[in-house]
């Protein structure tokens, strides 16, 4: 029984990735290995499942059936066994995506409580600023900022994120600081992910409103990158609480205009589309809602 479900499982992984190599890579199983189990599965089926190519494998429409059934066999079981075992204990492995910057600053630092109540589950963070496609990925959860795009996947709002701009000491003492959101049109900006999708901001203060758009001589690719350029003085960032925290703590960065808002950013919880969440997913969720609350509900 646990020689096909390990089977089953294989055979997930090659059909989300479509690659014999990276799905073994995965799971700690040699290219050899994945091709002989998976074409001993396809005897024992009874039914080709994959197209094979130099380039890749793809599903044969027998495939993409067997596919849908046995993710739901799987899911299903994984929920039977949560269930049966009576208690909140979580075993197996858990994929989650999140950006680097969040996952070293927050998460990282208050994951160990919720490890040490559930001994027997692996957690993989992959920390990327670039969204992954959850599916191709095996990925169980997703934590990603900002409005989310139609899809149908599931999500849930772990917290919003206070936002603002800031910069450093240094570089306000030789550009001067800006007291009205007018004088922002003079100062150079750094440009992370998050500004790069959207380049204009609006101000609001006391029922008023004042837009700008931010010129930067720097962008970057990963958030971690545009705050050390903001900390080296190279101009002022628009940034979450979450990606700053520390830096305005200890006076390496401050706060801009801090008598106008911007509008906060709202963190989501992804969940894969067409099939049900793992427990553990839901699980980490709930603990990181909890512990995220306070500062999410937190103001400079």
């Amino acid at each position: 029984m646990n020689d096909k479900l390990s089977v089953l499982r294989l055979f997930t992984r090659v059909a989300r990735t479509s690659s014999f190599t990276r799905a073994g890579r995965e799971l700690g199983v040699s290219q050899p290995s994945v091709s002989r189990q998976i074409s001993e599965l396809e005897a024992d089926v009874g039914a080709a499942l994959f197209v094979r190519s130099t380039r890749a494998v793809k599903l044969t429409e027998a495939g993409v059936d067997y596919l849908l059934r046995v993710e739901a066999i799987l899911e299903a079981l994984e929920e039977a066994d949560h269930v049966a075992r009576g208690s909140a204990e979580l075993r197996g492995h858990l994929r989650v995506t999140l950006s680097a910057s969040f996952g070293i600053r927050e998460v990282i630092p208050r994951i160990g409580r919720f490890m040490a109540l559930h001994p027997s589950l692996h957690i993989e963070l992959v920390m990327s600023d670039d969204r992954q496609d959850l599916i191709a990925e095996g990925v169980d959860v997703a934590i990603r900022f900002g409005a989310l795009p139609d899809s149908s996947a599931r999500s849930r709002l772990l917290g919003r994120s206070p936002r603002m701009l800031v910069a450093a000491p240094d570089y306000l003492a030789r550009a001067g600081r800006p007291v009205e959101p007018s004088e922002l049109s003079q100062h150079t900006f750094v440009l992370g992910p998050s500004s790069a999708a959207s380049l204009g901001w609006t101000l609001r203060k006391d029922g008023r409103e004042a837009s700008f758009r931010a010129e930067g001589r720097l962008m970057t690719s990963v958030n971690e990158g545009a705050t050390a350029a903001a900390v080296a003085g190279l101009g002022i960032l628009a940034i979450g609480l979450w990606g700053c925290r520390s830096e305005i703590a200890d006076g390496r960065l401050v706060q801009v205009l801090d008598d106008w808002q911007l509008d906060p950013v709202e963190v989501h919880a992804v969940f894969p589309p067409g099939r049900a969440s793992r427990p553990a997913a839901r699980a980490l969720i709930d603990y990181l809602v909890e512990e995220l609350r306070p500062i999410s509900a937190a103001s400079v």
